[in-house]
């Protein structure tokens, strides 16, 4: 998908949404990282954990899932021959406790979610790791208990300390010293222990000087007699040192032999802060998972804009069944540009695994690409720029449309000559057509409405225009091109019909009578209600109005087969059992009639007199009938068809 579409779309903000849903900073990033799939597949896979999120959530909402700070930091660090400090380990020890209580968390909820909670197979014990980290690091530092050695330095270094303490104590007391002193006290210089001597008396006591006050009439002397201790327990410092850089570099290899495991749990958790994250964004949206196909389907009962929340106007449309390509007029802020990009956000809300703000039936197809030429709103002075850029995007667009890519374009071919503008509108849409894509597009061309009537596999929509509140209802009409507002609204405010009749010839160089229109548009208005109600029952239960208008094939009739993507030639017509036999790529095969959808009719395709048998027989076979019709030919037999 290209950035153009994902900014034009506001993708890149929805999925903000979600990711603010996400508990870790590992889990937010995945989500920002999202990109669409197009396996079909993959898709339903993670459309099915979410659903399945979605089911635990209801049974409960707090879900295990933290631990996670420090984590990718301690990961990237493997093998770079430094010990873990205390601080990350105990970071990785409750990571693995937190994998422990999500295990034991997805155990209770198997029933509900079989899937998701069946992936905790795959995590590998390690709960010998995370004692292993707890017996030895305690309080941010090295336990005592985590070597005998360690242990025994420790208490050497605490018998020394105190005898030493002892010692000083008995210094700054001594009435023989007293004198000496600055004050009975004493206190610590770079780690050793020291006393305040007046500088006159500095000859009195022996010992080294390790300081001097800021006047200079202070000297802080360590004793003599207190300076071997303080040696011994500098030796012991530095052995307590190296005991501890040995137990850290011993976890440090506990873990790094287990990093394949912690990284797959680690990728694990990630995967459900995603998973969970997409739930509750569903719960918010009253999301659901569509169905998703790849014969290029998109069908939509009462969907919403993700972003607009739910008082958003529902939208209704099926596109790419009986036409792949929908002209949508109507009124400025009318709600056109929103309808098209609700189809183009949702398709790739869908493509990453997101249930979709819409009810039951929709369905989603799944394109390659979606490319979109909205427009950026600038201001007339800037229209030359604007349509400059905008024609520049739609070369773009049509060099790089297949039949699976959706193309969203608005308002097409303004910003020039009207008159250009709607050719340049037409011809783009032709193309675009012939190239097989699925198509949306808006305009305020009444000509390309006229276009879009008459062409085979294009179809009208409006957004609907409340004459009564003179105000737009948002709503999309299928089937129907946008009626011309202005002069409904002039008449609705009180402008003599007849000047309306002649602005109508002007227009559409035809006369229509508006003298009787004055209590029309509320009576117009239900009768589009009514229609567009009868359109969303069609869209809810497709297989009902397929039973009503069963097709027949003929011999002859060329029909498109959406499950292999290939069109064919019907050979036979229905059995008993609805199987036609058609012929594809010069083979014959047997498919449901429900599995078939007409192309042309036969008699579009062949004169009354052709001859068949020249699109099913072989040459030779051919040539062999007619020797057979002019004598017998020995050892050879025709079986006739049925038909």
């Amino acid at each position: 998908m290209n950035n153009e579409a994902i900014q034009a779309l506001q993708f890149t903000d929805l999925k903000k949404d979600v990711a603010a849903l996400a508990i870790s900073e590992p889990g937010k990033k995945a989500v920002l990282a999202l990109e669409p799939s197009i396996n079909k597949r993959q898709i339903e896979a993670w459309l099915n954990e979410v659903t399945e999120g979605k089911k635990i959530l209801s049974i409960s909402s707090s879900v295990p899932i933290h631990g996670l700070q420090g984590i990718e930091y301690i990961l990237n660090n493997f093998h770079k021959g430094t010990a873990f400090r205390p601080d990350q380990l105990i970071g990785l020890y409750e990571f693995l406790d937190t994998i422990e209580k999500l295990k034991r968390f997805m155990k209770d909820k198997e029933s509900a979610a079989p899937v998701i909670t069946s992936y905790m197979y795959s995590v590998v014990e390690l709960s010998h790791v995370a004692e292993e980290i707890i017996r030895c690091i305690r309080n941010g530092r090295v336990d005592d208990y985590a070597s005998k050695e360690l242990l025994k330095v420790r208490k050497q270094i605490s018998t020394l300390e105190e005898r030493i303490k002892n010692r000083i104590e008995q210094v700054v007391k001594s009435s023989k010293y007293s004198k000496y002193l600055q004050e009975s006290l004493f206190s610590i210089r770079n780690g050793r222990y020291v006393v305040p001597v007046k500088k006159e008396y500095k000859n009195n006591i022996k010992g080294a000087v390790l300081d001097v006050s800021a006047s200079g009439s202070t000297l802080f002397i360590e004793p003599e007699e207190i300076s071997s201790i303080q040696d011994s327990i500098s030796m012991l410092k530095y052995q307590e040192e190296a005991e501890e850089e040995q137990i850290l570099f011993a976890l440090t290899g506990l873990v790094q032999e287990h990093e394949k495991e912690i990284k797959l749990a680690l990728d694990l958790m990630v995967s459900y802060d995603v998973i969970f994250a997409k739930a509750k964004h569903s719960l918010l949206l009253g999301g659901m998972s569509p169905r998703i196909n790849d014969h290029h389907v998109i069908r939509l009962v009462s969907a919403r804009h993700p972003l607009l929340g739910k008082n958003a106007v529902p939208l209704n449309l099926v596109i790419g069944q009986e036409y792949d390509a929908l002209v949508i007029t109507g009124p400025n802020t009318g709600g056109k540009t929103v309808t098209i990009k609700t189809v183009g956000l949702l398709t790739l809300m869908a493509q990453c695994g997101m249930h979709i703000p819409a009810e039951h039936g929709s369905e989603i197809a799944i394109f390659h690409k979606v490319l979109v030429d909205i427009g950026d709103g600038q201001s007339i002075e800037q229209s030359l720029s604007t349509f400059s850029s905008r024609v520049k995007n739609i070369i773009g667009i049509l060099a790089d449309s297949t039949p699976q890519t959706l193309v969203l374009l608005d308002e097409l071919g303004s910003g020039t000559d009207p008159a250009e503008g709607m050719g340049l509108a037409t011809s783009i849409l032709e193309e675009l057509y012939n190239k097989g894509t699925t198509m949306l597009a808006t305009t305020h061309y009444s000509e390309i409405k006229e276009f879009a009537n008459e062409r085979e596999g294009f179809c009208n929509g409006s957004m609907e225009f409340d004459v009564n509140t003179l105000k737009p209802t948002y709503r999309l009409i299928v089937g129907k091109g946008g009626d011309s507002q202005a002069f409904a609204i002039a008449l609705r405010l009180g402008m003599h019909p007849k000047l309306i009749e002649r602005a109508h010839e002007i227009t559409y160089k035809e006369t229509k009578d508006y003298s009787d229109k004055t209590d029309r548009p509320k009576h117009e208005l239900e009768r589009q209600l009514a229609m567009n109600r009868k359109y969303v029952r069609k869209m809810k239960h497709p297989e009902k109005e397929k039973t009503k208008q069963e097709i027949t094939f003929n011999k002859g009739d060329n029909v498109k087969i959406p499950s292999i993507g290939e069109f064919g030639i019907v050979y036979k017509s229905a059995d008993d059992k609805g199987d036609v036999e058609v012929m594809v790529k010069g083979r014959m095969e047997t498919f449901n009639h429900k599995r078939l959808s007409l192309y042309i009719k036969a008699e579009d395709l062949y004169t009354d007199d052709y001859d068949m048998d020249i699109v099913f027989e072989s040459k030779e076979n051919r040539k062999l009938r007619n020797k057979m019709k002019k004598h017998h030919v020995d050892e050879v037999i025709f079986e006739e068809s049925d038909d």
